[in-house]
């Protein structure tokens, strides 16, 4: 089975990090436009209500640890475990429309950063968590030119053009209908994240077969079939 993938030029970066560099606008793209102003209300701050940290939390910011990060921490912590799980994280996080972040997401986020498997995440894996969500939160708002709080398929594919990829256009819009719950023709950050995420661990595999970096392998049935269902995302 052949199977035209990347063009030849894989995306950089390791599984459950965005690329290298990835943290500021890339090249040539500068600082947002004129008037873009702050991230959308919900984006990077803690919902209203949050507040300060609630008297004998932890005892003061770890070393190393980003204070609003921490503060960020004990907020969603909401049974002071010192632990979040995917409900916690997923109440916490809002995209530009306020709707929380699709569980399946959070999943994946928790997935990548929690190093003893335990379906939760501690404040050293959390701040790891914080800066991925904030570059992929910085590409999306890159494309979202309209600052609607979504992409359209339009908008995905020059997003996936600036990660690396050669994808058509029509395999954007399947991605958008693939990850779009609602219908709307568009993805939200979460979903976005998510679509993204689940590429970036199918092209994974693929190169695995890909030797030779042509952007086309040859496989069987069988072995179509398990690098689908061996797909970590």
């Amino acid at each position: 089975m052949a199977y035209q993938g990347y063009g030849g030029v894989p995306p950089q970066g390791a599984y459950g990090q965005p690329p290298q560099g990835y943290g500021q606008a890339p090249q040539g793209y500068g600082q947002p436009p004129q008037g873009y102003g702050q991230p959308p209300q919900g984006y990077g701050q803690a919902p209203a209500g949050y507040g300060a940290p609630q008297p004998g939390w932890g005892g003061g910011v770890p070393p190393g640890i980003d204070p609003n990060v921490y503060q960020w921490f004990i907020s969603v912590d909401t049974d002071r475990s010192g632990r979040i799980n995917m409900t916690e994280l997923q109440q916490a996080l809002v995209n530009g429309n306020w709707s929380h972040f699709n569980i399946e997401t959070c999943r994946l986020m928790i997935g990548m950063f929690d190093r003893d498997r335990s379906g939760q995440i501690e404040l050293q894996e959390f701040q790891g968590l914080w800066n991925y969500l904030s570059q992929w939160r910085a590409l999306f708002e890159q494309f979202d030119r309209d600052r609607s709080g979504f992409i359209d398929a339009n908008e995905l594919n020059n997003a996936l053009t600036q990660l690396g990829y050669r994808l058509s256009p029509q395999f954007s819009q399947l991605l958008v209908s693939r990850f779009d719950p609602a219908t709307r023709s568009r993805l939200s950050l979460d979903n976005f994240i998510q679509s993204c995420v689940m590429l970036k661990s199918i092209t994974d595999t693929f190169r695995q077969k890909d030797t030779q970096m042509k952007g086309v392998i040859t496989v069987s049935y069988e072995e179509f079939v398990s690098m689908v269902f061996q797909n970590k995302a």
